[in-house]
């Protein structure tokens, strides 16, 4: 390996790691709630870009599910196979104590919500720890990702967990860099199904 790929490899573990490191998550304190901000393009005059490192909601391209990856049963997934239905990626990691508060969320509205496909993506970790989560957690009712090297992460620009990344029909995404209440996934959910 050459000196700018470790030195690339620490950037990104470096940027990783400045998530859900301890019992709280870290938020912009600066940045709106994720309920009070606009969906993609209501905006007018905006742009469809990159995801602001900073920003806890953004909209993304749609060329953002131009992406493939490996299931943790070692099955593959396209993210285009997202496009023209809603969906949601849901970023976590095994350690990840707020991670661990949301599963249940989570879980129950992948399974109120059978119109939308649910995919988590689990980086910073090992396999066995991603496996052992989703099993402790009850979160078998959808599958999730291997993303060990945080590349879907990257694509998305996540760097912290939990986050979320919602797929409306027409490919467009809105990523909401913040952990939601129930009643917050319900909305965003509920806006999904609605376009």
């Amino acid at each position: 390996m050459g000196t700018r790929s470790r030195f690339a490899l620490v950037l990104t573990a470096l940027a990783l790691t400045a998530g859900c490191a301890g019992p709280e998550p870290a938020v912009n304190a600066s940045a709106p709630a994720p309920a009070s901000t606009s969906t993609p393009g209501s905006t007018p005059g905006s742009t469809p870009g990159p995801v602001p490192a900073d920003s806890p909601v953004s909209p993304t391209r749609a060329d953002h599910l131009a992406f493939s990856s490996t299931t943790l049963d070692g099955q593959r997934f396209a993210g285009e196979s997202l496009r023209g239905k809603p969906g949601v990626l849901w970023f976590w990691a095994p350690w990840c104590t707020v991670c661990k508060g949301e599963a249940a969320t989570v879980a129950k509205a992948a399974a109120a919500y059978p119109g939308v496909t649910f995919i988590g993506v689990s980086a910073r970790d090992e396999l066995p720890a991603m496996k052992e989560f989703v099993a402790d957690y009850k979160l078998a009712g959808f599958s999730h990702l291997n993303d060990a090297d945080a590349a879907v992460w990257q694509r998305f620009g996540i760097t912290y967990q939990p986050a979320y990344a919602f797929v409306a029909k027409d490919g467009s995404v809105e990523v909401v860099k913040d952990r939601l209440s129930d009643q917050e996934l319900a909305a965003k959910l509920a806006e999904l199904t609605r376009s």
